[in-house]
């Protein structure tokens, strides 16, 4: 192995001295540092803890004062890193080696020159040394994940400062989409100002990714001249930021891959391992740059979609020639795309005769990233061979992530003379579901009353239906829930998770099992928990005519109970509005269908208990979470079933007085996610299935029931002449209703 890695060394150390693209300055012959800035830098660790310390204790005013400050010095930290990077590197250049002996010492020179530099640029500019500002892997993922922001906007409503509090919040809710009551506040917030349409402010937006939306829009507008303009600062934006992330990976580096050195390595090793280090992270710049604030997966295609709309916009607008760079610079990263390729050949036969269309190349600012992105990884996979690590190059430019219209081919338009259409952008009104969809099946048993359909439901995949249980049912399962309930249950205890204004209790089929095992209430009451369930699961398989089995992947009964004496002048929401298979992103207008979000569901349904109570209506809404397309006042029997993803976006009324009691199920089409105790029911009657996931797994060691499992799966199919699924608790479901 030493071998190989010294054999490699020839080859990476050429590459030590190339600058970082895009950085400007040409060096003028000696390592000067610029001026420092008046006034060290508080460390923003430290003015973080101050900031919290006195949130907690009630001092407001110096709360706001410290986490404010801690965020202008995370903010002013990281221009200071990046500004001294790009500095030291236009002043101190790396030169190559030579030949012969001492040939390395002009290179090490200028590496400690550069050193020296950078320690310099940053002790100046820091007021100190840059070891103060070493901030613990915690905070430094609180300040990733905006959390300074919700203290923040807790803070500023305590003072009264409403405007400011908006903005916080705002700002804390775009880098964590999935934290419903936080979007509640923002509607509160709004409500207490009187002013629906309050100007919402992300204090940290990305001003790449804002030009780039401000593009899409103008485009869908058919406002070319404006799509072009904000298309194209988002380029130069994009530039910056990826100088800038490039410069910030120049920093420590630990990556569990290269552990094996230690401190053992020996100098060129050592100084290999971590020149790779960063540039892997270098490399990674790409997918930083295309991935939103709290996301974890990036915009598909998202550098080479700036082109594509471009080459088009362009076109609408008479610049042929730009729109031939454009699209020629599109094809640098998909030069197979066949839709393009017409296109070019199609704006070079509207060139003027004197331009000669082969003298048209690809725009220059991508012809430099891509000739960077190429050799970048042609390195890093010489140099995972050579130093004996696995890497494997991921697919940056996702060709599927394409514009969402039909200006694709303007070869297609008539070229005779008649009037240009260009075929605006269409705007679905819901996400695309990536399977064929089907309704109006059989509702298997006697007694079911069909109420309203998908459109009568103004929706898609949406039934109502009645009598699914009767009223003795309904009194039994009713009798059990009092004798089963958790308060919090699937929340960590928390009695009021969703709204304080109610209190929220849930319980799951194995809870029932057990009781039921243990005496505490009827068995066969237990039992019926899980019989109603497969029926309604049955119900959702056959009515959507699914062709693939439908399994459970949890369900859970739960009850809401409006809490007295704070009922007055309510204007949340029971549940926020929330999609069950990704994460409702309503000012984007989006739902990302990623992690932490139960990506696994493909269905929903909820049958209810009860009707003595008031409020509680289930509502559809729009994916802006405010239109209403249809309500539902839930009544014993009644079910309401729809598909999981971002075209059911749902939420449930305050439940104003009484207690409000449903079975939720969730279901999914993947037998990987099946919920666990239905595997090992199969098990134990010998039927053969998927191995259990890692995940359901691990729902298990919360609850140390292994000798249970056996005991309550024989005590209930030897008790019991019906057959029927059982089910147990999984990952603790943040979004049940």
């Amino acid at each position: 192995m030493r071998e190989r890695i010294w054999a490699q060394l020839p080859m990476l150390l050429p590459w030590l001295l190339l600058p970082p693209p895009l950085w400007g300055g040409p060096p003028d012959g000696r390592c000067s540092e610029r001026e420092p800035e008046p006034g060290p830098l508080q460390p923003f660790d430290l003015l973080y803890a101050s900031g919290v310390a006195a949130y907690y204790s009630g001092d407001y005013e110096v709360a706001v004062r410290d986490l404010e400050a801690a965020l202008r010095s995370h903010r002013r930290l990281r221009e200071i890193r990046a500004r001294c990077a790009r500095h030291c590197a236009a002043r101190c250049p790396l030169v190559p080696p030579g030949v012969g002996p001492g040939s390395e010492l002009p290179f090490f020179r200028a590496l400690l020159e550069r050193a020296r530099c950078y320690r310099s640029c940053q002790s100046q500019r820091l007021g100190g040394p840059a070891s103060r500002h070493r901030a613990s892997e915690d905070v430094r993922s609180d300040f990733q994940r905006r959390v300074p922001y919700n203290y923040l906007q807790r803070a500023y409503i305590k003072l009264n400062q409403l405007e400011k509090a908006v903005e916080a919040a705002h700002t804390f809710f775009m880098a964590n989409p999935e934290h419903m009551e936080m979007q509640q506040n923002i509607k509160n917030y709004r409500t207490m100002a009187g002013v629906e349409d309050l100007q919402l402010v992300d204090r940290d937006a990305k001003p790449h990714l804002e030009s780039y939306s401000e593009g899409v829009k103008h485009y869908e507008a058919d406002d070319f001249e404006l799509a072009i303009k904000y298309f194209e600062q988002a380029l130069r934006e994009y530039f910056n930021e990826d100088t800038e992330c490039r410069a910030l990976c120049e920093g420590p580096q630990r990556f569990e891959e290269y552990e094996y050195l230690g401190y053992k390595a020996g100098l060129y090793e050592a100084i290999a391992d971590h020149y790779v280090q960063v540039l892997v992270c270098q490399h990674e710049c790409v997918r930083e740059l295309a991935t939103r604030p709290g996301r974890l997966s990036p915009i598909e295609n998202f550098l080479p979609l700036h082109y594509d709309y471009l080459q088009f916009a362009y076109y609408r607008v008479g610049e042929y020639v730009k729109a031939l760079e454009c699209a020629k610079a599109y094809l640098l990263l998909h030069p197979d795309d066949e839709d393009v390729r017409d296109n070019v050949d199609y704006y070079e036969s509207l060139l003027d005769d004197s331009i000669d269309p082969a003298s048209i190349q690809a725009r220059e600012d991508l012809v430099m990233f891509v000739k960077h992105h190429k050799l970048e990884s042609k390195l890093i996979k010489s140099a995972a061979e050579g130093l004996g690590f696995s890497y494997t190059e991921p697919n940056y430019w996702i060709q599927y992530g394409g514009r969402q219209d039909e200006n694709q081919v303007p070869s297609g338009v008539n070229a005779e003379g008649a009037e240009v259409h260009g075929l605006p952008a269409q705007k679905k009104s819901s996400p695309k579901i990536d399977r064929d969809l089907g309704e109006g099946g059989p509702l298997l048993y006697e007694n079911i009353t069909f109420v309203y359909n998908s459109e009568q439901l103004n929706g898609t995949q949406r039934v109502l239906l009645d009598n699914v249980l009767s009223e003795e049912q309904c009194r039994e399962l009713h009798s059990v829930a009092s004798g089963i309930m958790l308060v919090g249950d699937g929340y960590r205890g928390k009695t009021s998770p969703h709204t304080p204004n109610e209190k929220f209790e849930g319980a799951t089929v194995l809870r029932a099992l057990k009781f039921g095992y243990e005496g505490r209430v009827s068995l066969k009451s237990a039992r019926l928990f899980y019989d109603i369930s497969e029926k309604a699961r049955k119900i959702v398989e056959s009515y959507f005519m699914l062709n693939s089995t439908l399994y459970f992947s949890y369900t859970h009964m739960v009850c809401r109970t409006a809490l007295s004496g704070q009922q007055d002048r309510r204007n949340d929401l029971s549940h926020p509005i929330h999609a069950d298979n990704c994460l409702l992103d309503p000012e984007a207008n989006e739902c990302w269908k990623e992690p932490p979000a139960y990506t696994f569901r493909d269905y929903s349904a909820l049958l209810y208990m009860n009707d003595d109570f008031e409020g509680g209506e289930f509502i559809f809404t729009e994916m802006d979470a405010k239109t209403v397309t249809a309500s539902i006042k839930p009544k014993c029997g009644r079910m309401i079933s729809f598909s999981s993803g971002g075209e059911n976006p749902h939420g449930v009324k305050a439940v104003t007085k009484g207690q409000r009691c449903a079975v939720a199920l969730w279901f999914t089409l993947d037998p990987l996610y099946r919920e666990l105790l239905l595997q090992v029911k199969n098990r134990h009657e010998g039927i053969v299935g998927p191995p259990l996931t890692t995940q359901s797994q691990d729902s298990w060691r919360t609850f140390h029931l292994p000798s249970l499992f056996s005991i309550v799966v024989t005590k209930c199919f030897t008790t019991s002449q019906e057959t029927g699924p059982l089910f147990t608790q999984r990952e603790k479901d943040t979004q049940s209703r």
